[in-house]
């Protein structure tokens, strides 16, 4: 009888959970039904609904219903002047922008011209916020207040806080506005092949976001404040564009699509991206100190890279690196490619160009070589100009990541090791050579004309030259291997018998270490001596090996530069073994130099 009852009671509980479970689930489903009809409705409200529900003197003193939240001030007046933008920009844009394609023009076009070139109907749209443009309205206002009253003092700290504003201090001002180009302008390529083929193409629906930069310079008493107006696109977020041939199909010639798309991004970068400017003057004057001109030179020693990502399936990727600080064909630096391997090593040196060292950036790009089909981003990784100390060499791990416009890669990419050396044209005024005293330091590499030039008699023996000369730095290499800590155990028993190759990587040396039995925290104390005939351009790779009787297995290695022992003289570090899941190396480097000269072609 109690089994029948508790069954009975079982099935009858069993059922009101099944009926209580739906109706929740009911209830649930048609609150969110609501929720969402109510969301929809606020949606739908425009402004005259939300005052007509709630009166004006109950809001919050931030909440602003205005027009200009979104610059449609500003806009609209843009839009309005746009058709006389056009007419006037056009023909200026095509004259100054065709050279430029021709610079740049591919291989395989024998010729590129425009055909025809407007900028559509469609006007861009600033999109700062009406909050940022009266902060700009009144900085811009109160500096040239204070250049007419010649009281500079106070007025920035107050207000550059409260929007992203360049302060050349009493001598101009920059502001960066962000635009948006959705356009339809009609402009038509003449291209010609050197296969002898001629084609029209379009370039349509145009997306374009940036960030453009004014800079007011200099400042002046006399109205409007400033003598000249700098634009430049500071920053190229985003560029769409759509190629097509005027009836025709341009997929029917392999790579002419891309092949035209980098020439008009190269085109972009070398005519108005900063730190290329366009000047405006607005009061006579000289301002040909506001021009593009070189401000330093940049010296990149590539070393190595460790831990990249395999993109083959069969062996290992074969990676070489990109280099620059300006994407452009002519300044981009490529390194060897070193085949079937995870952890390169390059030890190459590239020099370039730095032109505004606050703002400009170095960029690494590793990728793995795939033959004849289109190399694949490994990762890349950059450097802040303005983070290098003038004429102080400075030596860096960088993360690689997969964009560089999102920093937060989870993912082990690899690093890539750099040393960099950023020196000022005309930093002999006021600083020290590490190298000697006497000389002027531009590069790891060279020495300029303090010193080091020599003076070359032509043969009709009337008239002299300067000629250059590159130092070799030679001399005697130090090291000392006094031990090494926490060894990787490789015997069976739970040790190992270490000892230490040493290879200088240019001349090919070898020297090695004597056979420390069964320890894990060696202590050998040895001295090398090594004459390097090329100080900067060699390396010094130390790898840890154990002794077997029937051969030896590998425990790590370390791989350093002589940069920081020709700079400094001598140091005693430790340093991580790479490729080993623990271990140290403690060592003493000296460097004795015996510099030489010879003549540069």
């Amino acid at each position: 009888m109690s089994f029948f009852l508790g069954l009975v009671m079982g099935i009858t509980v069993g059922i009101g959970l099944i009926v209580m479970f739906v109706r929740s689930e009911n209830s649930r489903s048609k609150w969110r039904s609501d929720l969402a009809t109510t969301i929809a409705a606020f949606a739908r409200m425009t402004v005259e609904d939300s005052r007509k529900i709630l009166p004006s003197q109950l809001y919050p003193s931030w909440v602003v219903f205005s027009q200009r939240q979104k610059l449609t001030w500003l806009n609209s007046h843009l839009t309005k002047i746009w058709p006389y933008v056009n007419e006037a920009a056009s023909e200026l844009i095509k004259t100054n922008v065709e050279p430029i394609l021709e610079q740049y023009r591919p291989i395989i076009l024998s010729s590129l011209k425009f055909s025809k070139f407007t900028l559509g109907t469609v006007a861009p749209q600033f999109t700062a916020s009406y909050q940022e443009w009266r902060v700009i309205v009144k900085i811009t206002i109160f500096y040239c207040l204070n250049q007419l009253t010649g009281n500079r003092i106070g007025m920035r700290q107050g207000l550059k806080k409260r929007v992203s504003i360049i302060d050349h201090g009493a001598d101009g001002i920059t502001l960066e506005l962000e635009l948006q180009w959705d356009g339809n302008p009609s402009i038509v390529l003449d291209i010609n092949t050197r296969l002898g083929v001629a084609l029209p193409v379009q370039v349509k629906d145009i997306g374009f976001t940036g960030v453009f930069r004014l800079i007011f310079k200099p400042l002046v008493d006399e109205f409007p404040c400033f003598g000249a107006v700098c634009y430049s696109l500071r920053q190229k977020k985003k560029l769409d564009l759509t190629l097509k041939v005027i009836g025709g199909d341009i997929s029917t010639i392999p790579g002419i699509a891309d092949a035209i798309k980098d020439t008009i991004e190269n085109a972009i970068e070398d005519s108005i991206t900063w730190p290329v400017r366009k000047i405006i003057p607005i009061l006579p004057g000289d301002y040909s100190d506001l021009e593009l001109k070189p401000v330093g030179t940049l010296e990149v020693k590539l070393v190595q890279a460790k831990e990249l990502t395999n993109k083959d399936i069969i062996g290992k990727s074969d990676p070489f690196a990109v280099v620059y600080i300006r994407p452009l064909p002519n300044r981009m630096k490529t390194s060897k490619t070193i085949n079937n391997q995870l952890n390169p090593i390059w030890n190459e040196h590239f020099e370039f160009i730095v032109e505004d060292a606050s703002t400009q950036h170095l960029v690494v790009k590793i990728y793995d070589d795939e033959g004849l089909q289109a190399s694949e981003l490994i990762g890349c990784a950059q450097v802040q100009l303005h983070e290098l100390e003038p004429g102080k060499v400075k030596d860096v791990w960088l993360k690689l990541v997969k964009d560089l416009d999102v920093q937060k890669d989870t993912k082990n990419r690899g690093q890539v090791h750099l040393e960099l050396l950023y020196v000022p044209f005309g930093m002999e005024n006021g600083f020290t050579n590490p190298f000697a005293p006497k000389f002027s330091m531009t590069s790891l590499e060279k020495v300029l004309k303090s010193g080091a030039d020599g003076i070359e008699v032509t043969e009709n023996g009337n008239s002299v030259m300067q000629k250059r000369r590159e130092v070799i730095v030679r001399g005697v290499l130090s090291v000392t291997v006094i031990s090494a800590e926490d060894l990787p155990a490789v015997d069976i028993m739970g040790k190992a018998d270490p000892y230490v190759v040493l290879i200088l990587k240019k001349s090919d040396i070898r020297n090695k270490t004597r056979v420390v039995n069964d320890s894990l925290n060696p202590v050998w104390n040895q001295t090398f001596d090594f004459v390097i005939e090329d100080g900067l351009h060699d390396m010094l790779i130390l790898e840890v090996w154990d002794h077997d009787t029937f051969g030896k297995d590998y425990m790590g290695r370390c791989i350093l530069t002589l940069t920081r022992v020709i700079l400094e003289g001598e140091y005693k570090d430790t340093f991580l073994l790479d490729g080993a899941k623990s271990g140290r190396l403690n060592l003493h480097l000296k460097w004795m130099p015996q510099p030489i000269y010879r003549d540069r072609e």
